[in-house]
């Protein structure tokens, strides 16, 4: 048994070969601005496009507002636009340019001529649209024809910009998508109104002879208003942009300053929770490695304070504790030794059967391994009550021969014997004595020879029963509690190894004399086996005879009954004939009778030979029933086959299956009254065997009955007792069935009929061929 170590301190600064260490700190600040990021942009974002979606709407609201306001003047409509006074409609042009995000005017006559324009477009480089009065841009005329024929008396916007083929503004349809591209990138939108000719019964309308032309008429018969004319504005998101673009820089320098805020106070944060940590993990690996750890001052008043006041506990109680075991492990060291040397006893206990080995094998390893000086070990006689010294170790020779011839008395009477074989209590004494008037004179005087002075003595007990004593001393030196505990923990080995000696030499005793009464009785047993086999040999010798000279005379009178019934000896009366009859019945029962016996007697000699060959069992049975319809026809039985289609050969005996059909059929017919009814059925069986069952409808078998059916020569009652025979033709079936690997078990319900069952396996095992000897041939 080997002694336990300690665990040895463990690095745990070691990280696996290729692992990179991530430290906390940078997992929680990486999360955190994650989430800061994410959600600055967010908000950043919504923020940014709301305003823009807000200044664009107020962008498109003013232009509304502007060609609205033009349409509807009087003045623009009659003075200006009805009557083409050029100069008016310029007025109306300026005062509309005069708004700072109006890039052009365009005003269009009824013949969608141009009556005034306006212009702030110039193109100085692909993309980029400026404020100047060079070259001037405006819509193409298309876009002012398709708003007219809309009929609409609302403004109309349509995004325009530059085309790449002409110096004109067409239609865009990319002007709002992915703004954030192209920030700084200006737009232009242009508002269309068509001018139509107020009805005549609106108040508004001013005593102009123009006021009274009239319309045109539509598909319908109505009167569609006149059209007078077309105004269209540009209108520039520059200056929405330029505010655009100073919120977005804003926001985010604000974002860029929160984000940047929010990670500096999460490092700031996070290092008041690892610094602590840190400072916990390398307590723990001085812990680990048997150092006296460090008190770790808490930095801070919340949980990772008082988490580090709860660490400087943990680790003084861990030390201290570390401390102890290994103040302890000395004796722990110092007991699995003792350990040792008991487990060790108790081998050599275990494999030692002879007592007197036993004993100084005991006393031998007890003395080397545990120091003791001297030992003794006293046992207690199985038939008187006295004890006598089995063993001692440690004397001279002398005091050895000394203790054979001691024995003592055990006796009721307050001595340390009365106590160690009576009370089977363990005795120490570290002074001899202070115990001496406890003591027997004759062991008082051994020990003063031999110089004991303190001793330890343990009862050995084996099944309730004290055995004898084991005592030891040290010499010079007490015995303590510690040695008597450890003379407590073997004397229950070396008891029940003393009772197994014991148990072993009565064994052996009672092992010879059994040897001597099965000797005598194995010779008792070959004589009456002998004499068996005399007796079967004379029997098979007698069946083989018997058989011959019965089989003789019975077919003389079978030739004779024959030749009789055939007229030989002349005609022949009704009596005779019947007479004739049951000569001809009983031959052939007798017959039956001695084939069966013989049947039994190479069965129960194990001489059946079975020739097997693939056979049909469907036409073994049509055999069978077709030879004894006759039979069932004279007692009034319907005789029956019913079989499956496609049934598999099967290897078998065909005489022996023959055999086994007459049995079942023919007793079935037998125990069948008149009028009655035998079915021999023929099915497949799972596996690919084979199941054959014989009904009938006979006086059926009582259940307590059923067990004894197969039995030789058993009487099993019948309502049909002239039915009975020798009782051997289920026997004979059952050990013929079970030759071709087979079962069969019967079913019969008292008054209603009996089954009985067959099953074949699709292979029948090799059959066991036994030589016939030359007596019984």
């Amino acid at each position: 048994m080997s002694t336990p170590q300690l665990p040895q301190a463990v690095d745990i600064s070691v990280q696996p070969p290729g692992f990179r260490f991530v430290s906390l700190r940078n997992k929680f600040v990486a999360f955190f601005s994650l989430i800061l990021i994410v959600a600055c942009s967010t908000l950043t974002w919504y923020f940014i496009e709301t305003r823009r979606t807000s200044m664009i709407e107020d962008l498109k609201q003013l232009g509304t507002i502007l060609l609205t306001s033009v349409v509807n003047n009087g003045q623009f409509r009659y003075g200006g636009l009805i009557a083409e006074d050029r100069a008016t409609l310029r007025q109306f042009t300026e005062s509309l340019m005069a708004v700072e995000d109006v890039v052009y005017v365009v005003i269009r006559g009824s013949d969608h001529m141009i009556l005034a324009q306006q212009n702030k477009l110039v193109k100085e480089s692909s993309g980029s649209l400026t404020f100047s009065q060079e070259r001037r841009y405006y819509p193409e005329e298309q876009m002012a024809l398709e708003v007219a024929k809309s009929q609409s008396t609302v403004p109309h916007m349509t995004p325009v910009e530059l085309s790449k083929e002409e110096m004109t503004l067409v239609p865009s349809t990319d002007a709002d998508r992915f703004w954030i591209l192209s920030p700084f990138t200006q737009h232009l939108y242009d508002f269309s109104l068509p001018v139509f000719r107020r009805p005549l019964s609106d108040p508004s309308l001013s005593p102009l002879p123009h006021q009274f032309e009239e319309g045109q008429p539509d598909d319908k018969g109505r009167t569609k208003p006149a059209y007078l004319g077309m105004v269209q504005i540009g209108v520039s998101d520059a200056q929405v942009r330029n505010t655009l673009a100073g919120m977005v820089r804003n926001v985010l320098i604000l974002t860029a300053a929160l984000i940047g805020a929010g990670i500096l106070g999460a490092q700031l944060l996070v290092q008041r929770v690892t610094i602590p940590l840190r400072s916990l993990a390398g307590v723990a690996r001085q812990l680990a490695e048997g150092r006296a750890p460090s008190t770790l001052i808490p930095s801070t008043g919340d949980e990772v304070g008082q988490l580090t006041q709860t660490f400087n506990l943990m680790t003084r109680a861990l030390h201290e504790r570390n401390l102890a075991i290994t103040t302890n492990m000395d004796t722990i060291r110092s007991q699995i030794s003792q350990l040792t040397t008991v487990h060790q006893t108790s081998a050599a206990i275990a494999s030692t059967l002879d007592l007197h080995e036993l004993l100084d094998t005991v006393l031998q390893l007890l003395m080397s391994n545990l120091r003791f000086s001297r030992m003794v070990l006293m046992l207690r006689h199985e038939d008187r009550d006295t004890a006598y010294v089995a063993q001692v170790a440690g004397v001279t020779d002398e005091v050895a021969e000394a203790a054979r011839f001691l024995t003592v008395p055990i006796k009721e009477d307050g001595t340390l014997m009365a106590e160690l074989m009576l009370h089977a209590k363990p005795v120490l004494v570290h002074d001899i004595e202070t115990v001496r008037e406890r003591m027997h004179p004759s062991i008082l005087e051994l020990a003063a020879r031999v110089g004991v002075t303190s001793f330890a003595c343990v009862p050995l007990q084996s099944h309730n029963q004290t055995l004898g004593f084991l005592a030891g001393d040290r010499g010079s030196q007490p015995c303590s509690r510690e040695d008597l505990e450890i003379l407590l923990t073997i004397a229950g080995h070396v008891a029940s190894a003393i009772d197994n000696a014991r148990t072993y030499a009565h064994l052996a005793q009672l092992t010879q004399h059994l040897e001597y009464r099965i000797e005598a009785r194995t010779k008792e047993l070959s004589a009456a086996n002998q004499l068996l086999q005399d007796h079967d040999h004379r029997r098979s010798v007698f069946f083989s005879v018997a058989s011959h000279e019965l089989r003789t005379p019975m077919t003389a009178i079978r030739s004779f009954a024959d030749n009789m019934l055939d007229g030989v000896a002349g005609p022949l009366t009704e009596r005779q004939t019947t007479y004739l009859n049951r000569i001809g019945h009983n031959l052939d029962r007798l017959t039956r009778i001695i084939n069966q016996l013989l049947d039994w007697s190479r069965i129960d000699l194990k001489r059946e030979m079975l020739n097997m060959e693939p056979l049909c069992i469907r036409q073994i049975a049509a055999l069978v029933v077709e030879s004894n319809r006759t039979v069932a026809a004279e007692k009034g039985i319907t005789l029956g086959l019913t079989f499956a289609e496609q049934l598999p050969k099967m290897h078998c005996d065909r005489d022996k299956m023959e055999q086994i059909f007459w049995n079942l059929v023919g007793n079935a017919i037998k125990f069948t009254p008149r009028d009655g009814s035998v079915t021999v059925g023929v099915a497949h069986e799972e596996g690919g065997g084979v199941r054959v069952c014989v009904a009938d409808t006979g006086c059926g078998i009582a259940p307590e009955h059923l067990p004894r059916v197969f039995e030789e020569f058993s009487r099993i009652p019948s309502s049909l007792p002239s039915s009975q025979g020798t009782q051997l033709g289920l026997f004979i079936t059952k050990n013929l069935v079970a030759m071709h690997g087979g079962s069969i078990w019967v079913e019969s319900t008292l008054g209603q009929g009996t089954r009985f069952y067959i099953t074949l396996p699709p292979t029948a095992p090799e059959p066991e061929r036994t030589e016939i000897p030359p007596e019984a041939q």
